[in-house]
């Protein structure tokens, strides 16, 4: 089947609650205990319509299914969807900041086919037509691996707490976007 990248809208919402819930069931079971899913379903992951109004979350579809997601961002919360409690809506400077690869899910029967390449890439180039040097990233423990296939260098780790009382350790990542030094992010 042939998959289309697109940017998407809020008509897309519906169909991105149950891609985020199968993506991360699916690909983090091996990463973090039940509890700690279930808390970040809850309390972390989950749509950023921030990102889609900024026009900077794309789909990749297959005919009318999307089968994944992501996005970059050029405001300061590094992840965490709507619900997740310490977003911050503050622009970046792009000569300061590096840009802020969010929220990729991909459902798991569409997972190392290349999809999530695809979504990295078109996030890289816009980050770089909007004058950023950098990404960051706030990579769960099952995105690292990918990330470092990209290019992305693990800068240290951090906690993101959950309403349960449980923490999701996240790897903060990042990546030189115009092939010069990767500097402090």
């Amino acid at each position: 089947m042939e998959l289309k990248l697109r940017k998407a809208t809020l008509d897309d919402i519906p169909e991105l609650h149950p891609l985020i819930d199968a993506s991360v069931r699916g690909l983090q079971a091996e990463h973090y205990t039940q509890a700690q899913i279930a808390g970040a379903l809850k309390s972390v992951y989950g749509v950023d319509t921030q990102l889609i109004k900024d026009g900077n979350y794309f789909v990749v579809t297959t005919g009318d299914l999307i089968v994944a997601s992501g996005g970059i961002s050029f405001r300061s919360t590094l992840y965490g969807g709507d619900q997740f409690a310490t977003r911050d809506s503050k622009l970046l400077d792009p000569e300061v900041d590096g840009a802020r690869i969010r929220a990729f899910f991909v459902h798991p029967n569409w997972s190392r086919k290349g999809i999530a390449g695809m979504i990295i890439r078109a996030c890289e180039s816009a980050a770089i037509e909007a004058g950023f040097k950098r990404a960051e990233i706030g990579s769960t423990l099952s995105g690292v691996a990918f990330y470092e296939k990209m290019g992305y260098q693990a800068l240290g780790r951090s906690d993101a707490q959950l309403d349960d009382g449980l923490v999701l350790e996240i790897v903060k990542m990042g990546k030189s976007l115009g092939g010069g030094s990767l500097g402090i992010l």
